[in-house]
């Protein structure tokens, strides 16, 4: 398997899908996820041309279950290493959920030489817990249940997420069993640790400064059903935040859109990356 080792001994796998010469896409996955939840939209751009890497986070899937450095500064650093070993320049950037957060984080880190765009799907920042200045977040309380489920049986988490707010409580009857089971797979794909210290790396990191520096061409794409990063809470005041941002809300979708609107948003990207 691919892989590239951190500063810290870290392993981290990674996908290198379709022409070297292709515009190159980085995608960036959700929690407890990995880089197979991209399978869709990897595949639509590699067959259009675009070089795609899709990496599986640390304590995530095909990398190694770490003990330490489960934090969105050390994701970013990671990520770094990613791209510079492979040398991309030119690079779309694109996070879903948690992924949002460590594409963001990245930039601030490192900066956007090679950097040419950003697109932000269904993703974490700006910040999203509630505290006394950030009255929009949600309460400690709906990240203190998701820890409590990791620790007493994150199998029943991850099976009570799939079959609820990940893809929609109203839309249930619509998801198919293969796609809910992926996402339990996955899930427990991942480290215990690393998947728990990734909840607070997801709800407690505040981004806002990060966005308000970044400078480069950004898609922010939303669902308004989202039941996981409510759009008020994420995708519309990341819009705002970045300056000049395009924004994309999708009526009546959830949270899982590189799965449950996978035709729309796999074009939505592609017309993005060649504008």
């Amino acid at each position: 398997m691919p892989t590239i080792t951190t500063d810290d001994g870290i392993q981290i796998f990674y996908k290198d899908w379709g022409p070297v010469e292709g515009r190159a896409v980085l995608l960036s996955h959700g929690w407890p996820l990995n880089s197979d939840a991209w399978e869709s939209q990897a595949l639509f751009l590699a067959e259009h041309g675009c070089r795609v890497i899709a990496h599986d986070r640390r304590g995530h899937g095909r990398s190694s279950q770490s003990w330490n450095g489960n934090d969105m500064d050390t994701y970013a650093d990671d990520l770094a290493t990613l791209l510079d070993t492979l040398d991309l320049t030119g690079v779309t950037l694109v996070g879903h959920s948690t992924g949002g957060g460590e594409v963001v984080r990245y930039i601030a880190r490192h900066g956007s030489s090679r950097v040419a765009k950003l697109v932000l799907v269904s993703a974490v920042p700006p910040f999203m817990t509630r505290t006394d200045d950030n009255p929009e977040g949600l309460p400690i309380e709906v990240f203190d249940a998701i820890r409590a489920g990791e620790r007493a049986c994150r199998a029943q988490l991850y099976r009570d997420l799939a079959d609820g707010p990940f893809f929609g409580h109203n839309r249930r009857g619509d998801i198919p069993q293969g796609m809910r089971d992926a996402f339990w797979s996955q899930g427990l794909a991942s480290g215990h640790r690393g998947a728990y210290e990734c909840i607070a790396a997801f709800s407690a990191t505040d981004f806002r400064g990060d966005l308000a520096e970044i400078t480069v061409p950004a898609l922010v794409i939303h669902g308004d059903d989202d039941q996981i990063v409510p759009i008020e809470v994420g995708g519309l005041r990341s819009a705002k935040l970045l300056d000049g941002a395009e924004l994309t809300v999708y009526e009546g979708a959830g949270h899982a859109l590189p799965d449950t609107e996978k035709q729309r948003l796999s074009q939505d990207l592609l017309d993005f990356i060649q504008s």
